[in-house]
């Protein structure tokens, strides 16, 4: 079981991993939030709890 934390507006996001679909190979990979802050990489994170389906 994973702890859940409530994050505020203007808080830093912990580390995550987490797995993903990768639409241009049609397979799973992974994302790793650490490896895009390292990689300067910008991350936009959206929940939308209503919606179970694949977009």
């Amino acid at each position: 079981m994973s702890e859940v934390t409530t994050i505020q507006v203007g808080q830093s996001v912990p580390d995550f991993t987490l797995n993903t679909f990768e639409p241009t190979t049609k397979g799973f990979g992974s994302y790793s939030l650490a490896e895009a802050k390292k990689n300067g990489k910008w991350t936009l994170l959206f929940f939308y709890p209503a919606d179970f389906t694949f977009v």
